[in-house]
């Protein structure tokens, strides 16, 4: 797990999947957040970016805020990785934003954006980021060993 104290406006955290090529990026250049699945085998870092998802808006983020009286805007950025490297989830305040697949080659996010129509060649899923509760659910279950196999169980 990596994470990253920060102000909204500004921020990046990059953290590498301990099973090559895979990367996820959560970035905040100060007009809106987004969290990148990337492949680092890739030369070109255009190349590189598998699928962008929205994390969120900073003005909306900053109004929220003012909102809830929220006196500090710092907040907490964590990337969590599955035990097989291949599920990367971003939490913001301890709680889950996005969820990466790379075996399934899916994203999910709560703000379910940018959605794109399928393209011929088109090797991710683009045309949803539906959030899924069931699949945080599984990726927690199995990276805190929550399933009854890993309690010794012949489930």
């Amino acid at each position: 797990m990596q994470s990253l104290s920060f102000t909204p406006g500004l921020a990046f955290l990059s953290v590498n999947s301990p099973t090559v090529p895979w990367t996820v990026v959560f970035e905040d250049e100060g007009v809106a957040a987004y969290f990148y699945a990337c492949d680092r085998s890739q030369e070109k870092h255009e190349h590189s970016i598998l699928d962008a998802m929205l994390i969120y808006n900073v003005a909306a983020l900053a109004k929220s805020d003012a909102e809830l009286n929220r006196p500090e805007p710092q907040r907490i950025a964590t990337v969590e990785w599955s035990r097989d490297g291949l599920q990367a989830a971003l939490y913001l305040d301890g709680t889950p934003q996005a969820l990466y697949d790379f075996q399934a080659r899916c994203g999910y996010c709560r703000m379910n954006f940018p959605n794109f129509l399928e393209e011929q060649g088109d090797t991710w899923r683009k045309t949803t980021h539906a959030w899924s509760e069931s699949a945080i659910q599984r990726f927690e279950s199995e990276l805190y060993g929550l399933t009854t196999d890993s309690h010794g169980s012949n489930g």
